[in-house]
């Protein structure tokens, strides 16, 4: 059995290891753990980039990759306290984005400035417990290689965005969308898909 294995088989034992990483009630790792855990565990590829103003509320215990070349802009937010969060090469993350895990990023990918991508939902259903104190849902979100995810959109969890497509400007995302589409609107839907016989982008009847 491995030390990870070990914890969280014993409850009072991973009670006290999560209380050593994260204050209780908070969602930010301890400074200590930023500082000397964080950067020997994550893996951050070569020319990639964080800028100053962007947030990493990550832990060690799940997995946090940036790939070659890509970027996370300013004032972003990135959370993998319940799930991985793995970004591809050359892809960049636009200002203001909010990231909470599970979430994988393909390659060559854009988010524009103030996307929601979150793997984590809460459960609402019994009227008589605070929806703050029902259960986390999980559930991965995939973005699949270059794609383009415009500004303000949502992506639900759950989700699996297919390579090559475009979520238009302010659409939510509650379905899959299927590669070489471009999908629009509350709830995204999607209007146009690449036809292979005809070389040409068709539109698609709803």
């Amino acid at each position: 059995m491995t030390l990870k294995e070990k914890i969280k088989s014993n409850p009072r034992l991973k009670k006290l290891v999560h209380w050593m990483l994260i204050p209780t009630g908070d969602a930010k790792p301890r400074l200590w753990v930023k500082l000397f855990v964080n950067p020997f565990v994550h893996k951050r590829g070569k020319g990639s980039k964080i800028r100053w103003y962007a947030v990493l509320d990550v832990i060690p215990f799940n997995k946090f990759n940036l790939g070659n070349w890509s970027t996370i802009e300013h004032f972003c937010n990135v959370n993998n306290g319940v799930g991985d969060v793995t970004i591809g090469y050359d892809s960049l993350i636009g200002r203001s984005n909010i990231i909470i895990g599970p979430v994988t990023i393909g390659n060559n990918v854009i988010f524009a400035p103030n996307v929601v991508a979150s793997g984590l939902n809460h459960e609402y259903r019994d009227i008589k417990v605070p929806i703050r104190l029902q259960k986390i849902i999980v559930a991965p979100i995939i973005v699949e290689d270059n794609c383009w995810i415009g500004a303000n959109s949502v992506i639900t969890s759950g989700v699996t965005i297919g390579r090559h497509s475009v979520i238009a400007a302010g659409a939510v995302v509650t379905k899959n969308i299927p590669p070489y589409s471009v999908a629009v609107g509350n709830p995204a839907r999607v209007i146009k898909q690449y036809d292979e016989a005809s070389g040409e982008w068709v539109s698609v009847k709803n």
